[in-house]
């Protein structure tokens, strides 16, 4: 299969003003594509704006959205609309975690996290989907995390929505067989972004890989246009096939005895780079 040629294209991506989003970014940008940059921080994105249009020539637009919120995938549709904008790749990068045993959490914070992560994900998917099928020639790369591949003590929700996250994609990538439209789910690991800063925890130990790292391993693998999943890192690539080896029970029971955290406990400490890679977006 032919490599993608972005020249002409617009994708858009949420979670643009930095970490991954902001390298998928520059990297789709650097190939000829239009962006459209999704985030809260309009001034980042705006600056990130105008350093693509210098360096490529292209068109990109910053539209500032809270993934938060109820509906904003929906908004952003119209704004596109309003903009005269046609969509013809999506990436859908936006996502946080919370970093606390489940009967602790905030439930306003868990359900933004569900917003972020799971509900306006679909939103906008929904939203873009036609579209980007009928163009034919883009993307649609959800990104997940390691934490989709098994359950995380301490990380519930977090590593629920990502499961969800890597079914829902390896879903989509069989329905739009044919369309000319490549589907991927991104599972990074650890990787230097601001993720962390919203954890507990803080920055977890580990081997790191760097947002473009990540992303230029995405872009490898939407290049081929054969495989609906990729973990980033060779590492983690190995440990997604892990949890085939055990009964579900064993899985849980694994990952518990590997994280630093338990169902019943506060945190205890810093996560170690053996918990499957979970602690990543």
């Amino acid at each position: 299969m032919a490599a993608i040629d972005y020249a002409h294209q617009t994708t858009v991506i949420t979670g643009a003003s930095s970490g991954i989003g902001a390298a998928f970014a520059r990297e789709v940008a650097r190939r000829g594509s239009h962006v459209v940059l999704v985030a809260r921080r309009l001034d980042r994105l705006e600056a990130l704006a105008a350093e693509l249009r210098a360096a490529h020539g292209i068109r990109a637009t910053p539209i500032a959205v809270d993934l938060g919120e109820p509906g904003a995938g929906r908004a952003l549709a119209a704004a596109l609309a309003e903009r005269r904008i046609s969509a013809t790749g999506l990436v859908n990068n936006a996502g946080f975690a919370t970093d606390n045993s489940f009967h602790s959490e905030d439930p306003e914070r868990l359900t933004d996290e569900i917003n972020v992560n799971v509900a306006n994900l679909v939103d906008i998917t929904r939203a873009l989907i036609e579209p980007l099928r009928s163009a034919g020639t883009g993307i649609l790369v959800n990104v997940a995390s390691m934490a989709a591949y098994t359950p995380i003590p301490g990380m519930a929700v977090y590593a629920g929505s990502k499961a969800f996250v890597l079914n829902f994609t390896e879903s989509l990538w069989l329905e739009s067989r044919g369309t000319g439209l490549r589907v991927l789910c991104l599972a990074p690991g650890l990787t230097r972004t601001e993720f962390f800063d919203t954890l507990s925890g803080g920055t977890y130990k580990g081997s790191y890989q760097t947002p473009e790292q990540v992303v230029r391993t995405a872009m490898r693998v939407l290049d081929r246009g054969r495989r609906p999943s990729v973990a980033s890192g060779r590492l983690n690539a190995f440990t997604t096939t892990l949890p085939r080896l055990f009964t579900r029970r064993r899985t849980a029971i694994v990952s518990g005895a590997l994280s630093t955290r338990s169902a019943a406990a506060p945190v205890t400490g810093r996560a170690s780079s053996a918990s499957l890679g979970a602690r990543s977006r």
